[in-house]
């Protein structure tokens, strides 16, 4: 049976040999999804996540019909955990007999079918307790493909016959070995006279002293091989667990060359099909494990309509940053947002607002649906609409150091400029107190000059700032880039209810003196604050 060239996570081969070429990947770096926060909520060990990053609409429908079934089956989910441990059992295991350059190793060949049944027997337990409820085709492929194995002659000959020798060598319980002397009673050579189904058993000192017939007793020890002691060094465990291994598969090398044969022409095949997707399974179980996790919370999870990518669409109902969501306790409130990129509104946007007032966390947020649509996952809304992204961008310097040859200002810049050569009208920029370095005045003329570039461009964007000059001149900013076919620029704010943040972003025009005073107020620093202070 033909195992390989199967995945979880593609609906064809045609469509991972694409991926593979570079044709479905989009432009996502580990910057960008640290800087999001998407490697703190879905953390892989085995592979990179940018790795999964598509823009076939195919495959992440296909995807999230996968992450649906896993997270209304439990049991695909534990099963798929079980399988993780013993395929790195096999790996590991394929490793040393490489390391050790011996092909006929009959006792790790036994270990190796053992562990690949066991594969097989997890699968087909899990599957068979979930097949009622599966939907999603990449599950039900691989149901098929296991449930043709499992009930397949080979498979069941396979398992009598690994029965059989597993039987006779966990029967073996000592070994008799012979050993020769010279005249001096020094070892010249030794062997193994028989493999026994049975321990020897250690004699007591009167017996050592006058038992003379050694043959009525054959498995009674007479005097202990000194190397067998406590004080027995790693390197002398090795060497003797060494030669006692190859005695036996010399014992057993007639059964051993056929034995080798249907590994090498049955099981390797099957085996490899089973490693080649270990991280696929740990890609699906992270992912299922996340939303499961924001389901619990209670928060909304939907698979977007996937729109086409020329329409650089990004409409979301009750927008939340997971990462977020999934940090704060039960009984704290999760604020979603509406969200907007679109020809009838803007595809870009300058977002200001006091501080700590979420600006940091819509910004995120956004980047963080689109990259979930694009790995196949549902995504933290009530409903969305999106078209894919060749590329995510994100700049967000707060943490960036000086270096010496050009200072913070000059770095922002330098990242900016590392932008504009690689971002197309397909493109998500996402920018976060970007040039805040610096001086209002000169972040703001910076800043306008970059935005104009982006309206050129066309591409999504929100630049969340707290340089409000910016802001208070997007009408300016308009004006000179539409009349190169820049496309508009809006303003959204942070929004303030009675003197307090309510994380809520809502379209108007920027009050920077409301947001001002409410830091003033925040740290005593209104006049009338002041003026108690210096007059008590």
């Amino acid at each position: 049976m033909e195992m390989t060239n199967f995945s979880l996570i593609y609906p064809s081969i045609e469509s991972k040999n694409l991926h593979l070429a570079g044709k479905l990947t989009p432009d996502i770096d580990m910057y960008t999804l640290e800087e999001l926060g998407m490697l703190e909520i879905l953390d892989l060990k085995s592979s990179s996540l940018s790795e999964y990053f598509t823009v076939s609409p195919e495959v992440m429908e296909y995807r999230s019909k996968t992450f649906i079934d896993m997270m209304e089956n439990p049991p695909l989910v534990s099963t798929l955990n079980k399988l993780v441990p013993i395929l790195t059992d096999i790996t590991e295991l394929r490793r040393l007999e490489a390391d050790n350059h011996d092909g006929e190793d009959y006792l790790s060949s036994i270990t190796e079918i053992e562990l690949y049944i066991s594969c097989i027997e997890n699968l087909n337990s899990g599957l068979s307790k979930a097949r009622a409820n599966i939907k999603s085709p990449a599950f039900i492929a691989l149901d098929k493909r296991i449930s043709e194995l499992v009930e397949s002659d080979y498979y069941k000959e396979l398992n009598e016959k690994l029965r059989e020798l597993t039987k006779r060598v966990r029967e073996i319980k000592s070994v008799t070995i012979g050993v020769n002397l010279d005249t001096r009673l020094r070892p010249q050579s030794a062997g193994v006279l028989s493999i026994n189904a049975e321990s020897f058993k250690s004699g007591d000192v009167l017996d050592k002293i006058l038992r003379l017939n050694f043959k009525d007793d054959e498995y009674t020890c007479i005097a202990s091989l000194v190397p067998f002691n406590k004080k027995q060094s790693e390197t002398q465990q090795t060497a003797l667990s060494n030669a006692f291994n190859s005695a036996i598969n010399d014992v057993y090398k007639s059964s051993l060359k056929s034995w080798k044969k249907i590994v090498q022409t049955y099981v390797l095949e099957n085996t490899d099909f089973l490693l080649e997707i270990m991280p696929e399974i740990e890609f699906l179980v992270k992912g299922t494990e996340l939303l499961i996790k924001l389901r619990e919370r209670g928060c909304d999870l939907v698979f977007p309509e996937i729109m086409p990518m020329g329409d650089r669409i990004f409409e979301a109902r009750d927008l939340y940053n997971p990462a977020v969501a999934i940090k704060l306790q039960k009984e704290e409130e999760i604020i979603p947002n509406d969200i907007d990129f679109n020809s009838e509104n803007a595809y870009i946007y300058v977002l200001t607002g006091p501080n700590r007032g979420g600006k940091s966390v819509i910004t995120c947020a956004i980047g963080l649906a689109l990259s979930m649509m694009q790995l196949g996952l549902l995504v933290p809304a009530r409903s969305a609409k999106i078209s894919p992204a060749d590329a995510i961008f994100t700049h967000f310097p707060t943490g960036a150091d000086d270096t010496i040859d050009k200072g913070r200002l000059g770095e922002e810049c330098a990242r900016l400029g590392e932008i504009f050569d690689c971002v197309t009208p397909h493109s998500l920029v996402l920018l976060d107190e970007s040039l805040s370095s610096t001086g209002s005045y000169e972040g703001s003329y910076i800043a306008s000059e970059v935005l104009s570039g982006l309206a050129i461009v066309g591409c999504r964007c929100l630049f969340a700032t707290h340089l409000h000059e910016l802001a208070a001149d997007i009408d300016r900013i308009n004006e000179n880039s539409s009349k190169s076919g820049g496309v508009r620029i809006e303003t959204l704010v942070a929004g303030i209810e009675e003197g307090q943040r309510s994380f809520k972003i809502y379209r108007a025009k920027p009050d920077g003196k409301s947001y001002a005073r409410d830091i003033a107020e925040r740290y005593g620093l209104t006049y009338e604050n002041i003026l108690k202070k210096i007059q008590q």
